[in-house]
């Protein structure tokens, strides 16, 4: 199974290089503006105070299991208001899967941006931001409208390996060369919470997101992005402290405190390619947590030390060269290809777990009848590796064996305004 993953990983990087040098396509693609950039369209109308939003849902339907689910996915509220031609404010307030019930699980109300942004005078395109933000790292961290990305689902390697949409509390700085095509940021922000990553799920739930974050440790982001052409290319990375207790605490649990104490690192780099109609992206993750070992003493619950994931997509608008009725219409199809390993490295306490190194290939549609509409459907293929019978708790004798191979078929909407 290795060999083969190998070789279709092989197979898509060489058709993505072929596909940039020898596809001649008709057709930008168009991409819907964030609340931000409307509130600067707005402003240059008189306008100082802007209302939008965006929203999903979706229907999935799992062949192992034979069930089916639809859900609200989310719907997002974004307000802003420009103070002046150097100062506004920026907020998303998100519900997620519809509505949030005292005893019920799932459901969730939170504040996904609400910060300051200071702009430069004489270069606007060099700015400030302050409270809670989402740093440059990775594609759909900061562009997650659901009709700029292909698939009902997000893809899995920016959900489980970058946790995205990652907000935290910090001071961030942006800024774009006045010579080269080059934009940067670097940012500080409050630290992860080590004590909550859970096996499965990477360092997703040791977030913050705002809400009562430790100040004890912190973190800095950084990015660099070049837009050459056709092409963006970006790097971007993390490092921080994963614990935020005080002294007396670390010590009762042998765990070191500080600012940067028990450091996670992640790095990434992604390419984009458009022309006309045509649109390929792949991009790469890692994360490295040398000091799992002693989280997992103190809490037990199981961290890899090192996790990765990486995906390539191809896509084309088939309505491209259309013309009249067709002519502001989108029917995009795509094919992505995902792989993950969430126990990469496993330090000597932990338990490998087989079913954390996946790949999946995606292929779908997505028609946009306007830019702000889109209706998707697709195919999702998954497989893992084996079941490690020593993470099986209370094992019913009667329960199916594991299967490694999954299909699952999605369908969804989404809109933004």
């Amino acid at each position: 199974m290795n060999r083969m993953m190998l070789r279709m990983a092989g197979i898509a990087g060489y058709a993505i290089w072929m596909c940039f040098l020898t596809i001649s396509v008709w057709a930008q693609k168009q991409t819907v503006l964030t609340g931000e950039d409307s509130l600067h369209q707005g402003l240059n109308m008189g306008t100082s105070t802007l209302i939008g939003g965006y929203g999903e849902a979706a229907f999935q339907r799992d062949f192992n299991e034979g069930v089916s689910h639809m859900n609200l996915v989310r719907t997002v509220l974004f307000v802003g208001h420009q103070f002046n031609d150097q100062i506004a404010f920026f907020s998303e307030l998100e519900l997620e899967d519809a509505k949030v019930e005292g005893g019920d699980a799932g459901g969730e109300i939170a504040m996904e941006q609400a910060y300051l942004k200071f702009s430069s005078k004489r270069h606007p395109q060099n700015y400030l931001v302050a409270g809670l933000f989402i740093p440059r790292i990775g594609l759909l961290n900061e562009d997650h409208l659901p009709v700029n990305y292909n698939g009902v689902e997000r893809p899995l390697v920016e959900q489980l390996v970058i946790p995205a949409t990652w907000r935290e509390l910090g001071v961030g700085y942006y800024a774009t060369s006045s010579r080269w095509p080059l934009q940067y940021t670097v940012a500080v922000v409050n630290g992860l919470d080590a004590a909550d990553f859970s096996h499965g799920s990477g360092i997703r739930e040791g977030r913050f997101e705002g809400r009562d974050a430790t100040a004890n440790n912190l973190a800095v982001t950084a990015s660099l992005r070049a837009n050459p052409g056709e092409w963006q290319l970006q790097v971007s990375g993390y490092v921080g402290g994963t614990n935020g207790l005080n002294k007396r605490a670390s010590d009762s649990l042998g765990l070191a405190h500080g600012w940067f104490a028990l450091p996670l690192y992640l790095g990434e780099a992604d390419v984009q390619y458009r022309h006309e109609g045509f649109h390929a992206k792949a991009l790469g993750a890692y994360i490295r947590f040398p000091d799992a070992s002693a989280v997992n003493k103190a809490y037990a619950n199981n961290v890899a030390s090192g996790m990765y994931g990486a995906y390539v997509e191809l896509a084309y608008n088939l309505f491209a060269r259309a013309q009249g009725r067709f002519q502001h219409q989108q029917l995009n199809m795509f094919a992505r290809f995902e792989w993950i390993d969430l126990n990469q490295q496993i330090p000597a306490n932990a338990i490998y777990d087989g079913t954390l190194r996946q790949s999946h290939l995606i292929v779908g549609l997505g028609y946009l009848p306007i830019p702000n509409v889109v209706i998707k459907a697709d195919v999702r293929l998954q497989h893992t590796g084996p079941q490690n019978p020593d993470l099986i708790v209370n094992p019913n004798p009667a329960a199916p064996p594991y299967q490694q191979n999954n299909t699952f078929l999605n369908l969804g909407l989404g809109y933004s305004f």
